[in-house]
């Protein structure tokens, strides 16, 4: 079921004018308040033997920093595990927003997860692509950096830029085809719960079977975005790669 996006232009100058997606904005920003309420709240009083929501994030935080050292060295990759645990807890919350419900107004869908757009998804990847080359430059020095384009041969250069490309569009892509590919069954399976008694009957394990699957879905799709951002991250920065 195919609904619209609810958008507002913004006219520059002329025959210059940005549209503006209001759902995007809205489902980025409650994602962005919901894991920072967690990280205010899992940090808000330490203890020596943490308890609950403190006891979780600690857990990902070891997870992600497992997801680092499996790609170089804590010494190298220390510095970014704050980046892996923000992109990790940002992608898990993303994906599960459209889980349970499903917002429409007017035909246009405003409550969804920011995951299900391929905007979000290729933005996302962009930035950690982005974020590699400037860590390469940064670690290695531009030369240095240029020279692993042409290694070993020279000839290997306009493969390595189609690599690059291609790295971002199947990091963006692969997340958004599994989470909008998820949301789409779901709402199918929700218009057969308004069909009468006996279609009710039939989706309702289905609708609760495929939830529960979305939550693993989405869960592998937050682990495979941060470990490949580690991947491209440690390929840039490594001087053996």
């Amino acid at each position: 079921m195919h609904h619209g996006n609810p958008t507002v232009d913004l006219e520059l100058f002329d025959g210059f004018t940005l549209t503006f997606n209001l759902a995007n904005m809205l489902m980025i920003t409650i994602a962005s308040v919901i894991v920072f309420l967690i990280a205010v709240l899992a940090t808000r009083k330490l203890a020596m033997k943490p308890t609950g929501i403190q006891n979780f994030f600690e857990w990902v935080m070891d997870f992600v920093k497992g997801i680092v050292q499996s790609n170089m060295d804590w010494k190298t990759g220390g510095r970014f595990h704050v980046l892996g645990l923000t992109l990790i807890m940002y992608i898990f919350v993303s994906n599960m927003l459209g889980l349970p419900f499903a917002i429409v107004v007017d035909d246009n869908l405003w409550w969804k997860s920011p995951t299900a757009d391929p905007v979000i998804t290729l933005t996302l990847a962009v930035m950690v692509v982005g974020l590699s080359h400037y860590y390469g430059v940064k670690a290695k020095g531009l030369g240095g950096y240029a020279k692993d384009f042409f290694s070993p041969m020279w000839f290997m250069f306009p493969l390595k830029i189609i690599e690059e490309f291609a790295n971002t569009l199947t990091l963006g892509l692969r997340l958004y085809g599994n989470i909008f590919a998820g949301e789409i069954l779901l709402s199918l399976l929700a218009g057969s719960l308004a069909t009468g008694a006996v279609g009710t009957i039939a989706a309702i394990i289905p609708t609760l079977a495929w939830q529960g699957f979305s939550v693993f879905i989405g869960a592998i799709q937050a682990f495979i975005f941060t470990m490949l951002t580690m991947v491209y991250i440690s390929h840039k920065v490594s001087h053996d790669h």
